[in-house]
């Protein structure tokens, strides 16, 4: 029997190559023939940040790229983000269909099985029909946050957004009940994803989201980086509106048990990996620090910036901040000379980190974050409770869903003020009665985490279910 061939298609930044990274391993592993396609413009940056070793390849495991557009990286990161999905949508399609008719011509290569692809490169699935090959769909955000956003175009024909003014940001009307999103109860239009927020008609995140969501659903399989307990309700809703569903995440306690691949420690980076915060952690009192990240398209302005930090230096506690080449907005990261001479002592500031090392070390108990999933779910999984700071997309939603369903986070508001980071931020570390509750439930969710992804486990058996499938796929020659 031929070895099977899976295609993997990331969206070009560095949470979404790494989950996507972390199930071609799974794969791999698996006796899968992997090709990883990056944009040229992501392959640079990752050249720039980890050098040439980043794409050395593994038998049948190895990199392609498609042509892109390049976009100055100065943007603000919404419209960076914005310009990068346009001119990835209007230049990648015709080099990925020459890079899958190349592969597929290719002596000694398995002809390929399927693919698997990002949500937001929908273009995939065209290529993937007009060429006969399978395409799945991999969504790299909560089954909750999709689920909201398979709804947008409801909610725009029910009249719910574009918002009619700026006065309904503030007015009360965001706090309005969203009761017919399948497997979602008690939602507010809040908890929805950030486009919803939108004033205009023409907003380029939220029609695109509509478009690419709901051209999802034409894929053979939806494959989520969650796990049936966390998030049930909404994860048996979404089986019923795809063909095929499969929650097999967290994937990276999946890699674990990853033993013959030498490319299992894998990860492919935007930045350079400061590696000198392992010794300054290693040196704290165990669950002393409280970890802070913004993710990797996050921005923040200066002023922002100056209030987390009196927010942090304020509560005394010792903290080790991720503050990344592209974080603040403008004229860069300027911190205050007085603060970094009064948090010395008991603070770290790195460019980058590899976070799921940092959030299962002793020393941390508590993760400042903007919610993002990867973020959330290896919180999660690691077992420390959240301080929320959500910004953009689903992170609305995954914070609902942190604070109320499953009790592991406390929210900041967005208009971020120095003496609310700093009350937070001790509420969380100085363990009263609802910290501990954060805790214990973060333990509860860690433990049911190693329990799904153990043999026998729920995304153990599904990773199962969806190889078995992969495996039955035959590509139809063209």
């Amino acid at each position: 029997m031929a070895m099977p061939h899976s295609v993997m298609l990331p969206f070009p930044d560095t949470s979404h190559i790494n989950s996507m990274l972390q199930l071609a391993k799974l794969l791999h592993s698996k006796g899968f023939h992997i090709t990883f396609i990056n944009t040229e413009t992501s392959k640079q940056t990752i050249l720039e940040s980890q050098g040439s070793d980043a794409f050395q390849g593994s038998e049948h495991f190895v990199f392609e790229t498609v042509a892109d557009a390049f976009v100055p990286t100065s943007l603000h990161t919404n419209q960076r983000v914005a310009k990068s999905s346009i001119k990835t949508y209007t230049h990648c399609a015709s080099p990925l269909r020459d890079v899958l008719m190349k592969l597929n011509n290719s002596s000694g290569i398995p002809r390929i099985s399927c693919i698997v692809y990002n949500w937001l490169m929908d273009f995939a699935l065209d290529v993937g029909e007009e060429l006969n090959i399978p395409a799945m769909v991999f969504c790299s955000m909560s089954a909750c946050g999709f689920m909201a956003d398979l709804h947008l175009e409801e909610l725009v024909e029910r009249g719910y957004t574009p918002l009619k003014d700026e006065s309904y940001l503030t007015n009360g009307y965001l706090d309005t009940t969203i009761d017919w999103i399948p497997g979602m109860k008690d939602v507010r239009l809040k908890d929805l994803s950030s486009f919803v927020r939108s004033l205009d008609s023409d907003d380029f995140f939220l029609n695109n989201e509509k478009k690419v969501t709901k051209k999802s659903l034409g894929a053979q399989g939806l494959i989520l980086n969650t796990f049936d307990l966390l998030e049930t309700d909404v994860v048996n809703a979404l089986s019923a509106m795809f063909q095929k569903v499969y929650a097999i995440g967290q994937f990276s306690e999946l890699t674990r048990n990853i033993t013959t691949n030498y490319r299992n420690s894998l990860c492919l980076n935007l930045w350079e990996v400061d590696g000198d915060y392992k010794a300054w952690l290693d040196a704290q009192k165990p669950r002393s620090v409280i970890y802070v990240s913004f993710g990797s398209l996050i921005t923040v302005s200066h002023e922002e910036l100056v209030e987390f930090a009196w927010g942090l230096a304020d509560s005394y506690c010792s903290f080790l901040w991720i503050i990344r080449p592209n974080l603040v907005r403008g004229d860069g990261a300027i911190l205050p000379q007085d603060f970094i001479e009064k948090t010395k002592e008991r603070s770290y500031i790195a460019s980058w980190c590899s976070q799921e090392e940092v959030l299962s070390h002793v020393s941390v108990a508590g993760f400042l974050t903007h919610c993002g999933w990867n973020s959330t779910l290896e919180s999660i999984s690691g077992g420390v409770p959240l301080v929320c700071w959500p910004g953009f997309a689903e992170q609305y939603t995954n914070t609902r869903y942190v604070c109320k369903d499953w009790g592991v986070g406390i929210e900041i508001d967005r208009d971020v003020k120095r003496e609310q980071v700093t009350s937070k931020v001790k509420e969380l570390m100085e363990g009263d009665q609802k910290a501990n509750d954060m805790r214990k439930n973060a333990m509860k969710w860690k433990e049911r985490s190693k329990e799904a992804t153990s043999q026998g486990g729920s995304s153990y058996n599904n990773l199962e279910r969806f190889i078995e499938d992969l495996n039955m796929m035959k590509q139809v020659s063209f």
